[in-house]
């Protein structure tokens, strides 16, 4: 049996998601989504996808280009995937190893990826010259038998809004997402200053679900919000919720989260996931108080090209 890897095609759609969906069940996927994510690809990002085929049979993917957002240069990503079953047949490594060569003519000089905390995953990093940093967690909340915690109370000054509410003019949500992600824990540092790409990645995206993503007004200003991912049918995935600096210590990510939470259920989604790094511990102490266990902890590791 022959493993090759090669570019993704658009007829790998549905196949690239069952790989996903089987990898990382944590993580939303959609061929929608993968088909958006490559055709808005940032030039800068040098985008690339590719698959593992055994005999025909797509086995494996990785994702991999250049962290363009970030102010400091030549920070390459990639994280392959194996479908389970399928391992130690090369697959992985033809996958990483390409994509290597891709990054290093992008202009890398270094990769970032992220492994399971798993013997075979940490092993697999180890022996390919990558070294561990941060540890994220990813976390699972049961919607459709799990209790929420009741509807908060609304603070007086605050009004709690739906991102689709911002359908004329979203600005005010990215200016708030940009201040969050500069604050969040990372190896990479972003800086999100490109409004448009923003609305072309995140605003229209195919998952992210504008009428389950919940916002926090105070004095008429976008204060917290919480951003939800959906797969359109059973999963949810808190993709970002985070406070702007001047208003935080007032518990309102908590309260935009638990709308958020509260309106999915009754949309119908019975998964909840989020992911945070393991050293955000404001963020995990809230997470724990809506009951979310954590299901699988990654580790990113980092190699000089």
């Amino acid at each position: 049996m022959t493993v090759i890897v090669r570019d993704f095609q658009p007829s790998d759609a549905e196949a690239w998601t069952r790989v996903r969906r089987t990898s990382v069940p944590w993580m939303v996927a959609t061929p929608e989504q993968i088909l958006h994510d490559r055709a808005h690809a940032h030039p800068a990002q040098h985008y690339r996808l590719l698959v593992a085929e055994e005999d025909g049979a797509i086995i494996g993917t990785a994702q991999a280009g250049i962290a363009h957002e970030s102010p400091e240069p030549g920070q390459g990503f990639v994280t392959p995937h194996t479908l389970p079953g399928r391992t130690r047949r090369g697959a992985g490594a033809l996958l990483l190893r390409t994509a290597e060569e891709h990054l290093c003519r992008a202009g890398a000089t270094v990769v970032y990826a992220w492994a399971l905390d798993t013997p075979e995953s940490l092993g697999f990093a180890r022996a390919r010259g990558y070294l561990p940093r941060r540890s994220a967690h990813f976390q699972r909340l049961d919607l459709a038998r799990g209790p929420l915690p009741p509807r908060q109370d609304v603070p007086a000054g605050v009004e709690l809004r739906l991102g689709s509410d911002f359908a004329g003019d979203p600005r005010p949500l990215f200016e708030a997402d940009a201040e969050v992600t500069a604050d969040e824990p990372s190896d990479i540092t972003t800086a999100l200053d490109d409004y448009e790409h923003w609305l072309a990645n995140t605003w229209r995206h195919p998952a992210y679900d504008q009428g389950l993503t919940s916002v926090a007004l105070v004095d008429g200003e976008v204060a917290a919000f919480s951003a939800a991912s959906t797969d359109g049918q059973r999963t949810y995935l808190s993709a970002m919720t985070g406070t702007r600096r001047a208003f935080r210590g007032r518990g309102l990510a908590k309260l935009t989260k638990n709308d958020s939470l509260h309106r999915a259920r009754a949309a119908g989604y019975t998964d909840a996931y989020t992911s945070n790094d393991a050293g955000n511990g404001p963020m995990l102490a809230i997470n724990d108080w809506f009951g979310y266990t954590i299901c699988a902890t990654e580790v990113r590791h980092v190699r000089t090209l």
